[in-house]
């Protein structure tokens, strides 16, 4: 955000210290200011003391409603990473306190804001090319699945693990990436599928899906701790056509060049995407397109020696940034508006309760309910550990 606007950060939190001691160096750095942050490590006290015009949340999951909801409370517009929430009673509640404060909520899924995909739907997907649609793939094979089955240790005393863990299960402290457990999130579904399956609904103008279906579990990395699944499909079904996720966290991809991508099938055609490129092959005697990600390392020098960035999605999430201040400004809604984040990361979390409920599940979002489904409706909320309180739509 620094990079495409005179913003300044007035403040920042964290729970563990030396991640927001490092956080006010590096921000003291960038911003014209030289200003340092004011530092907590409670967010409650940081949108209690000041008045914030912009809250950005990249914290675990299992805290992004709470926060969304209490920045939108205090008047801020947000920028939220996805997937939005945990559970779906989660997802209404942000979006009801997006529309009743009347701010701006964009979700991290800046898939819609990258440069070589914003083309390809514009010059291949509006421009008609692929012809009728009726089937899509989406998947990720990258083995990112934590396999570690360490020994419990002493919490660190820069980190406050009870604040940490807010209105999730206390698991015993193990140091392992919290991705690693559904207790703080959704899988692989939620951290993978939704970017693809996102990208996939903005460049066909998808909604809700009809009904969703998934299978899956943990077939092979059975030693670990982690509970995610390592193998799963699921099937997001629309008139006439199917959505189909697949990931695995073993074994190799199917295609080396698109390891986490999407295929669109048209009968005209057909569209690879990923984070790196893009492929059209025409049906017959067309012409095939392929485009690179555009990456900004002279625009932007300091991609190239940020820690841990990833390069190839710099220019993507300031575009991202760029839309979003874009839509504050204007008044209308983003590219990604958090009714497009619920949409995407609810399809997520019904794909992981079919996987555990065996059998399809079809959400009627009117009605904040799934259909004749009595036990897949205890599911839709989650509960907080004392003493957080689930939000609840008609209570924001």
């Amino acid at each position: 955000l620094i990079q495409v606007a005179p913003v300044e950060v007035v403040a920042l939190c964290d729970v563990d210290k030396k991640q927001l001691n490092a956080a006010a160096t590096l921000v003291s750095q960038r911003q014209k200011s030289r200003k340092t942050p004011r530092l907590y490590n409670n967010y409650r006290k940081l949108l209690s003391e000041n008045k914030l015009d912009i809250v950005l949340i990249g914290t675990p999951y299992h805290w992004h409603a709470l926060q969304t909801i209490a920045a939108l409370k205090a008047g801020a517009h947000v920028y939220v990473q996805k997937p939005i929430s945990v559970d779906i009673m989660e997802g209404e509640a942000m979006l009801a306190a997006a529309r009743k404060y009347n701010r701006v909520v964009q979700v991290g899924t800046q898939r819609r804001s990258t440069p070589h995909l914003m083309e390809a739907k514009k010059n291949i997907m509006d421009a008609g090319l692929l012809g009728k649609i009726s089937h899509v793939e989406m998947y990720c094979y990258y083995h990112m699945r934590n396999n570690s089955n360490v020994a419990d240790k002493v919490v660190p005393d820069y980190l406050d693990y009870d604040m940490w863990t807010g209105p999730a299960p206390m698991r015993p402290y193990d140091g392992i990436p919290w991705r690693a457990f559904m207790e703080y999130g959704n899988g692989i579904v939620g951290d993978m599928c939704i970017h693809m399956f996102d990208a996939v609904r903005w460049m066909l103008d998808l909604g809700w899906p009809k009904r969703v279906s998934s299978t899956g579990g943990i077939y092979v990395q059975k030693e670990a701790k982690s509970n995610i699944s390592d193998t799963q499909t699921a099937t997001f079904e629309y008139d006439d056509l199917n959505c189909v996720w697949q990931h695995r966290t073993w074994g190799t991809p199917v295609n080396p060049d698109y390891p986490w991508a999407f295929t669109i099938y048209g009968e005209k055609g057909t569209l690879m995407g990923s984070v790196n490129q893009y492929d059209f092959i025409p049906e017959g005697k067309g012409e095939k397109l392929h485009a690179d990600v555009v990456l900004e390392k002279e625009q932007y020098p300091e991609d190239v020696t940020e820690a841990g960035i990833e390069i190839h999605s710099a220019p993507a999430t300031r575009q991202h940034m760029r839309d979003f201040l874009a839509a504050i400004k204007k008044g209308g809604r983003p590219v990604a508006d958090i009714e497009q984040g619920h949409i995407s990361t609810a399809s997520c979390i019904l794909a992981n309760m079919s996987m555990k409920l065996g059998r399809p599940l079809v959400y009627d979002h009117q009605k904040r309910q799934i259909t004749n489904d009595p036990e897949a409706n205890a599911l839709l909320q989650r509960p907080y550990r004392k003493p957080w309180v689930h939000p609840q739509p008609d209570m924001v």
